[in-house]
């Protein structure tokens, strides 16, 4: 079960606004994003939120990975998102794809300001990766 975990919490992101509001624009991108860094989408799922009286309702975009998931999280009224980024790496190190991953994820949204957080997850000193 060993594996990276990468977290971002994003603030006054400065996108276009659909990327926080448009749950199937946001899951399309996902999934090109998940391609482009060379993992495998096995399934995905969005919702969308209902409107509030602080503004439209956020989306949250899942894409269930070979690898493990990517999962984002809206909040336009705050114009904040969160981003989660976990890669098992039992057949291999998938690391620097999920750095790519978290990297394009990121840039997307144009926050500005992040907060990023590396999580080793399992019996880090009884696997090897190949």
């Amino acid at each position: 079960m060993h594996g990276l975990h990468l977290t971002a919490d994003l603030s006054h992101c400065q996108c276009d606004a659909g990327w926080l509001t448009d749950a199937p624009r946001l899951l399309a991108r996902c999934t090109r994003e998940v391609a482009g860094a060379g993992l495998q989408v096995v399934n995905q799922l969005a919702h969308t939120f209902p409107a509030t009286d602080h503004g439209p309702g956020g989306v949250t975009a899942t894409v269930l990975l070979a690898e493990s998931h990517l999962c984002v999280h809206t909040w336009p009224e705050q114009s904040g998102v969160t981003v989660d980024v976990y890669v098992c790496n039992f057949g291999g190190d998938h690391s620097a794809k999920a750095h790519a991953l978290m990297d394009a994820m990121v840039a997307l949204f144009e926050p500005q300001q992040v907060l990023r957080q590396v999580l080793q997850r399992g019996a880090v000193a009884d696997v090897k990766c190949y």
